[in-house]
Formats: structure tokens, C-alpha cells, sequence
């Protein structure tokens, strides 16, 4: 390492958490999140129920599709496991949507791409077409799945990013409660039509988000400026933060992480992820490795099949599954809203590691149950409501919350693209064997096999994952260059603050029209907002 390098590495070490790198919390009051920050977020997250909306009624509808065209176990398998299959084809494409269209071409995407899924399913008359309505959907889900953390981390403060990211995990589920009840609209229906509106319900929500996207939501700032359309940028900011905000400060550094990473590694297209230094291979490890983990911990498996599980538990009644499976359902988002609150306050390990081992008592908890033959339905509902409870505690929102936010802005398109492929693959090996596996090994078995998987998720992220909480999205290439030692990374950054003085004479520049851009290692910029109050921070 170089001298320059080397005092770069020391004042690395002051990386910490903030509204961006120069913020040491002591320049008045943190930024707030305002009502158009809130309002995009939401919109968003929307995107999220067209999935969770899937899942939903697949279980409730899964077993009338089965009764209705006479479907074999492995049919049934193919067509609810085929799902991620499908998103796998979404995922690999992904990114070459997001870094070409933009984040709201990609919600327009996905949701076109649903509606024609949802509409080929409804109308089907045999298992072929059945199956391309499903491929559609799923490239749907694989295009769309990861865009919706990617957005709302992009436009969201640092200090508020877990909770506002989590509003994702909260619509895919609210999703999922909408299709588990729309078994009960339409409960009165015969059984071979029940499912057709079920499914074709789906078309609704997709159609919403294309006027969302078309009409509300903005592009994200980060694109913007890494497409060299800082004007428009300056716009969407100045619709995120409070009037006489200095957005000029985040365009500034938005630029300078650019700079950072490409000066890093020099190279373009796919070379970022496949051979990776240090820094960057420590990102796709965390940011990877915690979308697969939420799917080998088997939800997909259990949400899919959830009909079964409550019809072997004994529950056989079409009413008395549907009333268990919008419980199950409530009980999955409310505690989501508990995972939101304490991710920014307690930190994202804590809570994966509180969510990991309370699953792992309760998938014991369901083995013991369902071990032998006489299983009582009333403690297999408590085991699958306290699993899922503790799945929303933090793997649910925070497998998702994780990889939006380590991944460096270069390469987060792509890394996303492949953590997503990643997940549905996970999410396809564990759906689509869930009802053969669970027939050889026994129900018993196989929650016992999955608290194992959970013991050894956990470890996994105790060794590997470090906390974020609150660091701006800009400050993680230098957070995971303090990590790992990332010469590359330092070297960069010694660069970078070779050439401050040229960043000073930018701040003088631009001091007679009002703003203000400081020094990346100096105090932080700040305006003067309505009634004398400090306005400080920057998007991260």
C-alpha cells in the first residue's frame, strides 16, 4: 500500500453511522423523512403485493387447481414450485432493465408481464396453458422481486432506511393476507370457478402499479446522476427533502462513490462480480448470502403448501383452512411492523439472530407435533404462526434490507439481479420437492431438518455479516474496505482526497448561488429551513 494509501486506510476508520460521510451527528437536528419520500416508498412497496398476492392464493387455490383438473401430486409440485423456476429467467434479465430503463421501467415491466400471467392462469382449460400463465408470472416476480428495496433504499435517509425498506416485507404480505382471503369472497363458488376469479384477482394490483410508476413515483436520484442527468436528479431530490435543502451535497457525493468504486476496479460489465477484490467479494457474500437464506429456511415452501400442512394437522374443513390461513397470514405482517421499528434502532444482526433462533424453536416445536399419529391441530397452528412471527422479525424484511444496501452503487443492479436469481432458485429447489421430501422424511422430519438449516443460517451470519445500521449508502465500499484491508479501495480513496482542494474551489463555486458542497472529510452541509431550524443530512 502506498503513503497516500496508507493515511487514507487510518482515516477510513472514521466511517461510522450517519446521513452521509462528513456527518458526525453534531450539526443540529437528523433529517426527517418527508411526505414525498413517504408517498414514493409506499408506491413502491406496492409492487411487493403482487407477489405476496400470488403466494397468497396459490395456497389457498393450489388444492382446488389439483381437485379441479385432476392433477397429480408432482403436477401440483411443478406448478407451485415452477413459480421461482420462471423468476430465475426474471432475475437473470433484470438488471439490464433497472441500469438501462430505470427503476420505474422495471415496476412497468414486471407488472405488464403479471397481468398477462394472471390472465392466462384464470382463463386455462389444461395444465399447458396453465403453466405458461404461470411463466409469465414468474418472470414477472424475478424481474420485479429485488427493485423494490433497491428504489426505496435509493430515496430513503440512512437513519430510516431499515424501517422504510421493510414496507416492501409489509406489502408482500398484506399481498399474501389478500389472496388467502379471497378464498373467502369467493367461498360460495363452486370449486372449479373459485379459483379462476381467484387468480384472475391478481390482475388488479399490477394494473394499479403501472399508473403508479407512469404517473407518481419519480426515478431514482442514484440512477439519474450515474447517467449523467444531474439536473433531473437535482429535481427528484429537491421533491425529497425540505425547501432550501442543499441537495447539491448529495449529487456531490452520489459522484465521488462513482468515482470511488470505478477507480477501484476498473473494469465494467460483469468483472465487478466475477472476480471481485476483497471489499466487493465480502459484499456479494453478505448481500447474497442473505437472500438465499431466507429461502433455505423453507417459507416459500411452508407459505405454498400451507394447505396441506393444515389439512395433515387435521384441519380438513375448505372454511377452517381458509379462517387458519388468514390468521397465519395477520400474524406474518403484524410482526413485520415490529422487525420496522427496532432494525434501525437495535441493529440488523440482533434481530436476524433473535428471528433465526425463535424459527428454530418453532420448527422443533412443529416436529414434535407432527411426530406420530395423532397431531393436535391447535398446537400446529401455534407452531406455524410463532415460525412465521419470528420470520418477520428479521429474515423476512432484513434478507432483503441487507443486499440494498451493501451493494456499491456499480455494481448493484447486477449483484441484485444475481441475488435474486440466487433466491429463487433457492426458493425452486425448496417449493417444488416440499410435498416428496416431506412424504419420505415425514412432516416430523423435515421441520426438524429445516430448525437445523436455521442453526447454521445463524452462524453464518454471526461470522460474516457485519452491521449497517445507519451508514450511508456511499460510506459502504469504505466500510468493507476497512473490513477486509481492500488496497484497491484505499488506494482510490487516497486519490480521491488528493484532489479535495479541487472540491473546495467547487464549494466556493458554488456558494454565491446558495448552496454549499463541503469537503468529504469536512463538517457536514446544513441549510437554514423555515423558523430557523437546521435541515441536515443527506439521502444514503
Amino acid at each position: 500500500m502506498t503513503d497516500d494509501a496508507g493515511r487514507a486506510g487510518a482515516k477510513l476508520k472514521q466511517t461510522h453511522e450517519g446521513e452521509f460521510h462528513g456527518d458526525m451527528g453534531d450539526s443540529g437536528p437528523a433529517i426527517t423523512v418527508t411526505k414525498s419520500t413517504k408517498l414514493f416508498c409506499f408506491c413502491a412497496a406496492l409492487n411487493s403485493c403482487n407477489l405476496g398476492y400470488d403466494i397468497g392464493v396459490s395456497s389457498e387455490a393450489g388444492i382446488l387447481v389439483k381437485d379441479s383438473m385432476g392433477l397429480s401430486d408432482t403436477q401440483i409440485e411443478v406448478f407451485l414450485g415452477s413459480l421461482n423456476l420462471f423468476a430465475m429467467v426474471g432475475a437473470i434479465f433484470s438488471h439490464v432493465i433497472t441500469d438501462r430503463w430505470g427503476r420505474r421501467g422495471a415496476f412497468i415491466i414486471a407488472a405488464v408481464s403479471f397481468i398477462i400471467g394472471v390472465i392466462i392462469q384464470a382463463t386455462a382449460l389444461n395444465y399447458a396453458t396453465l403453466m405458461v400463465g404461470r411463466a409469465f408470472v414468474g418472470i414477472g416476480v424475478g424481474s420485479g422481486l429485488a427493485i423494490d428495496p433497491v428504489y426505496i433504499a435509493e430515496i430513503s435517509p440512512a437513519a430510516h432506511r431499515g424501517r422504510l425498506v421493510t414496507w416492501s416485507e409489509i406489502a408482500l404480505n398484506v399481498g399474501i393476507v389478500f389472496g388467502f382471503a379471497s378464498g373467502a369472497v369467493f367461498y360460495g363458488l363452486p370449486a372449479d370457478t373459485a379459483w379462476r376469479y381467484m387468480f384472475g384477482m391478481g390482475a388488479i394490483l399490477p394494473t394499479i402499479m403501472i399508473f403508479l410508476a407512469l404517473f407518481v413515483m419519480p426515478e431514482s436520484p442514484r440512477w439519474l446522476v450515474s447517467k449523467g442527468q444531474e439536473q433531473k436528479a437535482k429535481t427528484v431530490l429537491q421533491k425529497l427533502y425540505p425547501p432550501n435543502f442543499n441537495v447539491d451535497q448529495i449529487i456531490f457525493e452520489i459522484k465521488e462513490s462513482i468515482e470511488r468504486e470505478v477507480t477501484a476496479e476498473r473494469v465494467t460489465g460483469w468483472d465487478m462480480i466475477l472476480f471481485p477484490t476483497p471489499a466487493f467479494r465480502r459484499m456479494l457474500l453478505v448481500g447474497i448470502g442473505a437472500t438465499v437464506a431466507q429461502q433455505a429456511v423453507g417459507v416459500d415452501a411452508l407459505q405454498y403448501f400451507l394447505v396441506f400442512i393444515v389439512n395433515e394437522s387435521g384441519i380438513e374443513t375448505r372454511g377452517g383452512q381458509t379462517a387458519v390461513l388468514i390468521l397465519l397470514g395477520l400474524v406474518k405482517l403484524v410482526f413485520i411492523f415490529v422487525g420496522g421499528h427496532f432494525f434501525d434502532r437495535k441493529g440488523r444482526r440482533p434481530l436476524f439472530f433473535v428471528s433465526l433462533l425463535g424459527m428454530a424453536a418453532a420448527l422443533v416445536l412443529l416436529s414434535v407435533t407432527f411426530f406420530g399419529n395423532n397431531t393436535n391441530s391447535a398446537l400446529a397452528v401455534f407452531g406455524l404462526a410463532l415460525y412465521f412471527a419470528f420470520f418477520s422479525v428479521g429474515m423476512g424484511p432484513g434478507a432483503w434490507l441487507v443486499p440494498s444496501e451493501v451493494f456499491a452503487i456499480t455494481v448493484r443492479a447486477k449483484a441484485m439481479s444475481v441475488a435474486t436469481f440466487m433466491n429463487r432458485v433457492t426458493a425452486t429447489l425448496m417449493s417444488s420437492t416440499f410435498l416428496t421430501t416431506a412424504t419420505a422424511m415425514t412432516y416430523a422430519g423435515f421441520f426438524l431438518l429445516l430448525a437445523g438449516v436455521c442453526i447454521i443460517v445463524l452462524g453464518f451470519f454471526y461470522w460474516f455479516l457485519p452491521e449497517t445500521r445507519g451508514r450511508p449508502l456511499e460510506d459502504m465500499s469504505l466500510y468493507f474496505a476497512e473490513i477486509t484491508g481492500d488496497n484497491s479501495i484505499l488506494e482510490a480513496e487516497a486519490k480521491l482526497r488528493a484532489e479535495e482542494d479541487v472540491s473546495v474551489e467547487m464549494s466556493g463555486s458554488l456558494g454565491d448561488q446558495g448552496g454549499t458542497l463541503r469537503s468529504r472529510t469536512g463538517a457536514r452541509s446544513s441549510e437554514e429551513g423555515e423558523g430557523g431550524n437546521k435541515v441536515v443530512g443527506t439521502m444514503a
